[in-house]
C-alpha cells in the first residue's frame, strides 16, 4: 500500500441543480486538481454517487491549498455552490487502471467515514489535530467569500500564482477590484498559513 491523501466529497444541495449544473461544479472540483497537479505531482480524480468526488493525492502537504482552491473554483462558477470536503491520510492502494471507486484502504476508509458524518464545517481532517484546526479556521473564512472574492482567489492559490496585475487581466477585472476582492477574502493570511503548513509537513 502507498501513502496517501485522501479528500472525498459531495455537492451540497444538488437536488436543486439541473444536470448541467451538476456537470459544471463537479468540472470545477476536477479543474482545481489540474490547476495544482503540475507542481504537486499525480493527483487521481473521480465521481461518484452522483454529486459526490473523490481526489487521491500522493503529496499530503498540498491538502489545504486544495481544499480551498476547491472552494474557491466553486465559488466562482456560482455563489450558491458548495460541497462538502472530508480529506484522510494515511495507507491505501490505487488500482493501476486509475479507477478511484476501486481504490481502497485505510485513507479511503477514514475519509469516506467523515464525510458521512459531517454536519456544521464543511471543510474537515479525520486526523485533527493543528491541520485540522487550520482547516477549520480556513473553512470558517472561506464560507464567507463573496462569488467575487472567490473568483480573485482562484489564480492566487495556485502554486506559481501570477501577479495581481497579470491575475487581473486572467479573470477581467481592475487590478483594484482585484487587490480590494483579495484583501476581504483574507488573502493574506491564508496564503502566509498554508506556505507554514506546507514548509513543515
Amino acid at each position: 500500500m502507498d501513502h496517501v491523501c485522501v479528500l472525498t466529497g459531495d455537492l451540497v444541495a444538488s437536488s436543486r441543480l439541473s444536470s448541467r449544473a451538476l456537470d459544471a461544479a463537479l468540472e470545477s472540483v476536477e479543474q482545481a486538481c489540474r490547476d495544482l497537479a503540475p507542481q504537486i505531482g499525480a493527483t487521481r480524480f473521480a465521481r461518484n454517487r452522483g454529486d459526490g468526488w473523490q481526489i487521491a493525492l500522493e503529496m499530503p502537504r498540498f491538502q489545504a491549498r486544495l481544499a480551498l482552491l476547491i472552494r474557491a473554483r466553486l465559488r466562482a462558477v456560482g455563489p450558491d455552490l458548495s460541497t462538502r470536503i472530508a480529506i484522510a491520510q494515511g495507507a491505501g492502494s490505487l488500482p493501476s487502471g486509475g479507477d478511484l471507486n476501486a481504490a481502497h484502504g485505510p485513507a479511503f476508509t477514514a475519509s469516506g467515514q467523515l464525510l458521512d458524518t459531517l454536519e456544521g464545517p464543511r471543510i474537515a481532517h479525520a486526523g485533527g489535530g493543528a491541520l485540522g484546526a487550520a482547516l477549520r479556521l480556513f473553512d470558517h473564512i472561506s464560507q464567507g467569500w463573496t462569488q467575487a472574492q472567490a473568483r480573485a482567489m482562484v489564480p492566487m492559490l495556485r502554486l506559481d500564482p501570477p501577479t495581481q496585475t497579470a491575475a487581473s487581466a486572467e479573470i477581467g477585472i481592475t487590478r483594484q477590484s482585484l487587490s480590494q476582492a483579495l484583501q476581504g477574502a483574507g488573502y493574506e493570511a491564508i496564503l502566509a498559513a498554508l506556505q507554514m503548513i506546507e514548509a513543515r509537513a
